[in-house]
């Protein structure tokens, strides 16, 4: 049986530019009460960007959560007031120099949904049209141009381990 915790209170702990935590007394059918702590996101944006020789466009960069450098989908989180679709088009411009006309927002999940609620929005981009990469400030990335098969291959052998670039790759192996 599922069942609803109602939470009794909330407690912000910590306020910083990406995430927001707070901790939550929350009632449990049966077993009193217990915390919950909670990560709050905006949310954020993957873009599987198709070229028009069928190649998907890969970032690399290094992550310090988990000490190495990651292949993933162009990427972003969402500003405050910011629709995804707009964030999507802005990220995939900034990291990777390609503008599209259009996107077809392909799938949407909860990251992490047992300590967070951040919503990640995937697109699909085609058409693309070359331009100019304008990084932020503390962004250092390199852009690669990965065949279809190999992206999926690296997915399957664990060398693309970042879930939404997985989960992106997978969505379109039929699609392209």
């Amino acid at each position: 049986m599922i069942t609803k915790e109602t939470t009794v209170s909330s407690d912000l702990i910590y306020t910083g530019k990406t995430i927001q935590l707070r901790v939550d007394t929350v009632e449990v059918p049966n077993k009193g009460y217990q915390k919950r702590e909670i990560i709050e996101h905006k949310g954020a944006v993957a873009i599987v960007a198709i070229t028009e020789d069928n190649k998907i466009v890969l970032v690399k960069q290094y992550r310090k959560a988990v000490e190495k450098e990651l292949y993933e989908l162009p990427a972003g989180k969402i500003e405050i007031g910011e629709d995804p679709l707009d964030c999507a088009i802005r990220e995939l411009k900034e990291e990777t120099g390609y503008s599209v006309d259009s996107l077809k927002l392909i799938h949407k999940y909860y990251a992490t949904p047992g300590f967070s609620n951040q919503l990640v929005f995937i697109y699909l981009a085609k058409n693309l049209i070359p331009g100019e990469i304008n990084l932020e400030e503390d962004e250092f990335l390199e852009v690669y141009e990965i065949d279809k098969d190999e992206a999926y291959n690296m997915v399957i052998s664990n060398e693309i381990c970042d879930s939404k670039t997985a989960i992106g790759i997978l969505l379109t192996k039929e699609l392209i």
